[in-house]
Protein backbone atom coordinates (compact mmCIF):
# COMPACT_ATOMS: atom_id res chain seq x y z
CA UNK A 1 0.00 0.00 0.00
CA UNK A 2 1.58 3.38 -1.10
CA UNK A 3 2.03 6.11 1.65
CA UNK A 4 -0.47 8.72 1.79
CA UNK A 5 1.16 12.41 1.37
CA UNK A 6 0.84 14.47 4.03
CA UNK A 7 2.12 17.30 2.75
CA UNK A 8 -0.90 19.59 2.21
CA UNK A 9 -2.21 18.89 5.56
CA UNK A 10 -1.95 21.49 8.22
CA UNK A 11 -2.49 19.25 11.06
CA UNK A 12 1.05 17.49 9.72
CA UNK A 13 2.34 21.08 9.17
CA UNK A 14 5.77 22.46 11.58
CA UNK A 15 4.89 25.11 13.82
CA UNK A 16 6.92 27.84 13.89
CA UNK A 17 6.64 29.16 17.24
CA UNK A 18 7.30 25.69 19.05
CA UNK A 19 10.65 24.64 17.00
CA UNK A 20 12.82 24.76 19.76
CA UNK A 21 10.16 22.77 22.41
CA UNK A 22 12.73 20.69 23.83
CA UNK A 23 15.13 22.92 24.47
CA UNK A 24 12.54 25.30 26.59
CA UNK A 25 12.58 25.77 30.01
CA UNK A 26 9.13 23.96 31.24
CA UNK A 27 7.52 26.89 32.08
CA UNK A 28 7.69 28.28 28.51
CA UNK A 29 6.67 24.96 27.64
CA UNK A 30 3.82 25.09 28.89
CA UNK A 31 2.99 28.85 28.53
CA UNK A 32 3.56 27.70 24.63
CA UNK A 33 0.92 25.33 24.74
CA UNK A 34 -1.60 27.47 26.54
CA UNK A 35 -0.65 30.01 23.45
CA UNK A 36 -1.90 27.40 20.57
CA UNK A 37 -4.64 26.56 22.58
CA UNK A 38 -6.17 29.64 22.45
CA UNK A 39 -6.23 29.39 19.19
CA UNK A 40 -8.50 26.33 18.99
CA UNK A 41 -11.64 28.65 20.61
CA UNK A 42 -11.43 31.27 17.58
CA UNK A 43 -11.64 28.01 15.17
CA UNK A 44 -14.56 26.43 16.61
CA UNK A 45 -16.65 29.82 16.91
CA UNK A 46 -16.00 30.17 12.70
CA UNK A 47 -17.72 27.04 12.58
CA UNK A 48 -20.64 27.88 14.52
CA UNK A 49 -23.57 28.33 12.07
CA UNK A 50 -22.64 24.81 10.63
CA UNK A 51 -22.63 23.37 13.91
CA UNK A 52 -26.02 25.23 15.23
CA UNK A 53 -27.25 23.70 11.93
CA UNK A 54 -26.23 20.22 13.01
CA UNK A 55 -27.48 20.74 16.24
CA UNK A 56 -30.83 20.93 15.07
CA UNK A 57 -30.79 18.50 12.62
CA UNK A 58 -29.57 15.98 14.96
CA UNK A 59 -32.30 17.03 17.12
CA UNK A 60 -34.94 16.73 14.79
CA UNK A 61 -33.98 13.35 14.16
CA UNK A 62 -33.57 11.92 17.15
CA UNK A 63 -37.34 13.60 18.35
CA UNK A 64 -38.67 11.31 15.33
CA UNK A 65 -36.49 7.79 16.92
CA UNK A 66 -33.24 8.64 14.97
CA UNK A 67 -29.67 8.11 16.50
CA UNK A 68 -26.84 10.00 17.18
CA UNK A 69 -23.92 7.67 16.07
CA UNK A 70 -20.21 9.45 16.12
CA UNK A 71 -17.14 6.93 14.13
CA UNK A 72 -13.83 8.04 14.15
CA UNK A 73 -10.16 6.68 14.86
CA UNK A 74 -7.62 7.05 17.48
CA UNK A 75 -7.66 9.89 19.29
CA UNK A 76 -11.41 10.96 17.16
CA UNK A 77 -12.75 7.79 17.91
CA UNK A 78 -12.03 7.72 21.34
CA UNK A 79 -14.03 11.29 21.59
CA UNK A 80 -16.57 10.23 19.87
CA UNK A 81 -17.17 7.33 22.72
CA UNK A 82 -16.64 9.25 25.60
CA UNK A 83 -19.21 11.82 24.55
CA UNK A 84 -22.17 9.02 23.73
CA UNK A 85 -21.36 7.53 27.32
CA UNK A 86 -21.86 10.56 29.00
CA UNK A 87 -25.22 11.24 27.49
CA UNK A 88 -27.14 8.69 29.62
CA UNK A 89 -26.41 9.90 33.14
CA UNK A 90 -26.28 13.48 32.02
CA UNK A 91 -29.55 13.61 30.07
CA UNK A 92 -31.48 9.82 30.58
CA UNK A 93 -30.26 9.31 26.97
CA UNK A 94 -31.81 5.97 26.11
CA UNK A 95 -29.76 3.05 25.31
CA UNK A 96 -28.24 3.70 21.56
CA UNK A 97 -29.32 7.02 21.47
CA UNK A 98 -26.01 8.45 20.99
CA UNK A 99 -23.38 5.75 19.81
CA UNK A 100 -19.56 6.38 19.49
CA UNK A 101 -17.86 3.68 17.04
CA UNK A 102 -13.92 3.57 16.91
CA UNK A 103 -11.94 1.99 14.44
CA UNK A 104 -10.79 -1.36 15.66
CA UNK A 105 -13.85 -1.77 18.64
CA UNK A 106 -13.01 -1.47 22.09
CA UNK A 107 -9.80 -2.87 22.06
CA UNK A 108 -8.51 0.77 20.61
CA UNK A 109 -10.12 2.42 23.69
CA UNK A 110 -7.28 1.66 24.98
CA UNK A 111 -4.03 0.95 23.22
CA UNK A 112 -3.51 1.28 18.92
CA UNK A 113 -4.73 -1.04 16.92
CA UNK A 114 -2.38 -1.73 13.85
CA UNK A 115 -4.41 -1.12 10.51
CA UNK A 116 -7.78 -0.28 12.28
CA UNK A 117 -7.67 3.10 10.36
CA UNK A 118 -6.61 2.31 7.40
CA UNK A 119 -9.35 0.10 6.50
CA UNK A 120 -12.29 1.21 4.76
CA UNK A 121 -14.51 -1.62 4.61
CA UNK A 122 -14.14 -1.95 8.77
CA UNK A 123 -16.06 1.25 8.88
CA UNK A 124 -18.77 0.34 6.08
CA UNK A 125 -18.77 -3.09 7.81
CA UNK A 126 -19.47 -1.25 11.32
CA UNK A 127 -21.96 0.85 10.34
CA UNK A 128 -24.12 -1.85 8.59
CA UNK A 129 -24.02 -4.20 11.02
CA UNK A 130 -25.78 -1.06 13.56
CA UNK A 131 -28.07 -1.32 10.81
CA UNK A 132 -27.83 2.54 9.91
CA UNK A 133 -30.83 4.11 8.62
CA UNK A 134 -33.02 7.32 7.00
CA UNK A 135 -33.67 8.58 10.65
CA UNK A 136 -29.90 8.48 11.85
CA UNK A 137 -27.34 10.96 11.75
CA UNK A 138 -23.59 9.56 11.14
CA UNK A 139 -21.05 12.15 11.57
CA UNK A 140 -17.38 10.86 10.75
CA UNK A 141 -14.51 12.61 12.85
CA UNK A 142 -11.23 12.98 11.93
CA UNK A 143 -8.36 15.26 12.07
CA UNK A 144 -6.42 14.84 8.87
CA UNK A 145 -9.54 14.72 6.91
CA UNK A 146 -8.50 11.61 5.02
CA UNK A 147 -9.07 8.17 7.68
CA UNK A 148 -10.30 5.47 5.04
CA UNK A 149 -12.16 3.88 7.95
CA UNK A 150 -14.13 7.30 8.22
CA UNK A 151 -14.89 7.82 4.56
CA UNK A 152 -15.94 4.16 3.94
CA UNK A 153 -18.30 4.63 7.36
CA UNK A 154 -19.69 8.07 5.44
CA UNK A 155 -19.97 6.03 2.31
CA UNK A 156 -22.44 3.64 3.66
CA UNK A 157 -24.68 5.86 5.77
CA UNK A 158 -24.78 7.78 2.44
CA UNK A 159 -25.94 4.66 0.35
CA UNK A 160 -28.63 4.30 2.97
CA UNK A 161 -29.93 7.53 3.07
CA UNK A 162 -28.84 8.48 6.79
CA UNK A 163 -27.65 12.22 7.29
CA UNK A 164 -24.10 12.64 6.92
CA UNK A 165 -21.79 15.01 8.81
CA UNK A 166 -18.36 15.73 9.27
CA UNK A 167 -16.23 17.02 11.80
CA UNK A 168 -12.35 17.59 10.28
CA UNK A 169 -9.33 19.77 11.02
CA UNK A 170 -7.78 20.21 7.40
CA UNK A 171 -9.92 22.69 4.58
CA UNK A 172 -11.02 21.03 1.87
CA UNK A 173 -10.54 17.58 3.10
CA UNK A 174 -12.03 13.98 1.11
CA UNK A 175 -14.20 13.21 4.81
CA UNK A 176 -15.38 17.02 4.93
CA UNK A 177 -16.63 16.18 1.30
CA UNK A 178 -18.33 12.90 2.06
CA UNK A 179 -20.61 14.75 4.18
CA UNK A 180 -23.87 16.50 3.49
CA UNK A 181 -22.65 19.05 6.76
CA UNK A 182 -19.38 18.99 7.32
CA UNK A 183 -17.71 21.57 10.33
CA UNK A 184 -14.28 22.56 9.06
CA UNK A 185 -12.52 23.63 12.16
CA UNK A 186 -8.73 24.64 10.81
CA UNK A 187 -6.30 24.02 14.16
CA UNK A 188 -3.17 24.51 12.33
CA UNK A 189 0.00 23.20 13.24
CA UNK A 190 0.49 21.17 16.48
CA UNK A 191 2.77 22.29 19.47
CA UNK A 192 4.39 18.63 18.56
CA UNK A 193 4.36 18.18 14.88
CA UNK A 194 1.20 16.05 14.19
CA UNK A 195 0.27 15.05 17.34
CA UNK A 196 -3.21 15.46 16.41
CA UNK A 197 -4.54 14.98 19.94
CA UNK A 198 -3.57 18.61 20.99
CA UNK A 199 -5.29 21.11 19.18
CA UNK A 200 -6.92 19.01 16.84
CA UNK A 201 -8.40 17.07 19.36
CA UNK A 202 -9.25 19.95 21.75
CA UNK A 203 -11.28 21.41 19.16
CA UNK A 204 -13.24 18.00 18.39
CA UNK A 205 -13.97 17.86 21.81
CA UNK A 206 -15.70 21.36 21.86
CA UNK A 207 -17.77 20.94 18.76
CA UNK A 208 -19.01 17.12 20.51
CA UNK A 209 -19.61 19.01 23.19
CA UNK A 210 -22.05 21.51 21.17
CA UNK A 211 -23.40 18.71 19.16
CA UNK A 212 -24.65 16.41 22.15
CA UNK A 213 -25.69 19.43 24.15
CA UNK A 214 -27.38 21.32 22.23
CA UNK A 215 -29.53 18.06 20.68
CA UNK A 216 -30.54 17.11 24.10
CA UNK A 217 -31.10 20.86 25.12
CA UNK A 218 -33.37 21.02 22.12
CA UNK A 219 -34.82 17.84 23.07
CA UNK A 220 -36.20 19.44 26.46
CA UNK A 221 -33.29 17.87 28.46
CA UNK A 222 -32.39 21.00 30.48
CA UNK A 223 -34.47 23.72 32.14
CA UNK A 224 -32.76 27.04 32.29
CA UNK A 225 -28.87 25.42 32.82
CA UNK A 226 -29.96 22.56 35.09
CA UNK A 227 -29.91 18.96 33.51
CA UNK A 228 -33.12 18.18 35.17
CA UNK A 229 -33.36 14.94 33.31
CA UNK A 230 -30.16 13.53 34.46
CA UNK A 231 -29.66 9.80 35.52
CA UNK A 232 -28.81 9.61 39.34
CA UNK A 233 -26.80 6.60 39.87
CA UNK A 234 -24.45 7.58 42.14
CA UNK A 235 -24.37 9.53 45.44
CA UNK A 236 -23.16 12.68 43.67
CA UNK A 237 -25.93 12.87 41.06
CA UNK A 238 -28.33 12.18 43.71
CA UNK A 239 -27.12 15.06 45.53
CA UNK A 240 -27.16 17.31 42.36
CA UNK A 241 -30.56 15.82 41.56
CA UNK A 242 -31.83 17.39 44.93
CA UNK A 243 -29.98 20.45 44.32
CA UNK A 244 -31.73 21.17 40.97
CA UNK A 245 -35.18 20.51 42.05
CA UNK A 246 -34.90 23.08 45.01
CA UNK A 247 -33.34 25.90 42.78
CA UNK A 248 -35.41 24.94 40.22
CA UNK A 249 -38.84 24.73 42.95
CA UNK A 250 -37.38 27.55 45.03
CA UNK A 251 -37.48 25.20 48.23
CA UNK A 252 -35.19 23.80 50.77
CA UNK A 253 -33.47 20.85 49.87
CA UNK A 254 -35.33 18.95 52.58
CA UNK A 255 -38.35 19.45 50.67
CA UNK A 256 -36.88 18.48 47.49
CA UNK A 257 -35.35 15.36 48.60
CA UNK A 258 -39.06 14.16 50.03
CA UNK A 259 -40.35 15.13 46.75
CA UNK A 260 -37.59 13.19 44.58
CA UNK A 261 -38.52 10.71 46.73
CA UNK A 262 -42.30 10.42 46.01
CA UNK A 263 -41.42 11.13 42.23
CA UNK A 264 -39.21 7.95 41.57
CA UNK A 265 -36.32 10.41 41.39
CA UNK A 266 -37.74 12.11 38.37
CA UNK A 267 -36.20 15.90 38.91
CA UNK A 268 -38.51 17.21 36.36
CA UNK A 269 -41.82 16.16 38.16
CA UNK A 270 -40.60 17.11 41.15
CA UNK A 271 -40.02 20.49 40.09
CA UNK A 272 -43.54 20.06 38.58
CA UNK A 273 -45.13 18.91 41.24
CA UNK A 274 -43.73 21.69 44.04
CA UNK A 275 -44.30 24.71 41.50
CA UNK A 276 -47.94 23.73 40.64
CA UNK A 277 -48.37 21.75 43.75
CA UNK A 278 -50.06 19.18 42.35
CA UNK A 279 -49.49 15.09 42.49
CA UNK A 280 -46.51 12.97 40.95
CA UNK A 281 -49.31 11.33 38.35
CA UNK A 282 -50.84 15.23 37.17
CA UNK A 283 -47.20 16.40 36.70
CA UNK A 284 -46.13 13.78 34.60
CA UNK A 285 -49.43 14.53 32.24
CA UNK A 286 -48.86 18.08 32.23
CA UNK A 287 -44.87 17.18 30.99
CA UNK A 288 -46.03 14.58 28.48
CA UNK A 289 -48.87 17.26 27.39
CA UNK A 290 -45.80 19.40 26.80
CA UNK A 291 -43.39 17.50 25.07
CA UNK A 292 -41.43 16.94 28.46
CA UNK A 293 -40.41 20.70 28.67
CA UNK A 294 -40.41 22.05 32.24
CA UNK A 295 -40.46 25.53 31.00
CA UNK A 296 -44.32 25.42 29.04
CA UNK A 297 -45.71 22.87 32.45
CA UNK A 298 -44.92 25.54 34.29
CA UNK A 299 -46.48 28.56 31.96
CA UNK A 300 -49.18 26.61 31.49
CA UNK A 301 -52.43 26.81 34.63
CA UNK A 302 -53.46 23.61 36.30
CA UNK A 303 -57.35 24.29 36.26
Amino acid sequence: MSKPDLTALTTEASNPRTEQLDAMPTLDLVAAMNDEDRHVADAVRSQLPRIAALVDEIAERMRKGGRLVYCGAGTSGRLAVLDAAECAPTFSAAQGQVVGVIAGGSEALVSPVEGAEDDTSAGEADLRAMHVGPKDVVVGISASGRTPYVLGALGHARSVHALTAAIVCNPGSAVAAAAEMPVEVVTGPEVVTGSTRLKAGTATKMVLNMLSTGAFVRLEKVYGNLMVDLRAQNQKLVARSIRIVAQAARCDASTAERTLAACDGEAKVAIVVLRHAVDPATARTLLLTHDGSVRRALEVGTA
